[in-house]
């Protein structure tokens, strides 16, 4: 066992290497998601706060309530405020229970984005230089 810090506190874990002696104990499965919800989740945490609308932006298709449903029924994403333009949409971010499931401390620790076209979505550079 060792101790490991996580979103502001800690928690006990296994090490790795003993992964496949003591996945017989737990006889659940753990929950597969559909690339669409990744997708969801990843432009929330590496943009947010973010907006449905900022999300259907960048993955260019619109995003199933059912998605956002189920992100918050995870605990993993939470309303933290409202855009205030007209209809007020609700701006969506990561908890401390996202954190702590992907053993991260804080954001800043998520992976850089490797790929430059994500990079370049992901930042706001959608337009290209040829748009003039």
């Amino acid at each position: 066992m060792q101790l490991v810090k996580v979103a502001g506190g800690y928690r006990f874990q296994s090490l790795t290497s003993l992964s496949p002696y003591l996945q017989f104990l737990w006889q659940e499965k753990a929950p597969k998601y559909s690339r669409a919800t990744l997708e969801t989740l990843a432009v929330i945490a590496y943009q947010q706060p973010v907006s449905r609308g900022d999300i259907e932006q960048v993955r260019g298709v619109a995003v199933s309530s059912q998605i956002i449903k189920s992100l918050q029924d995870r605990g993993w994403i939470k309303v933290v405020g409202h855009r205030e333009v007209p209809g007020r949409p609700a701006l969506y971010a990561t908890t401390a229970d996202f954190l702590a499931y992907f053993g991260l401390e804080s954001i800043t620790q998520l992976p850089p984005l490797s790929d430059p076209k994500s990079v370049e979505v992901l930042l706001g550079g959608i337009q290209s230089s040829n748009d003039e």
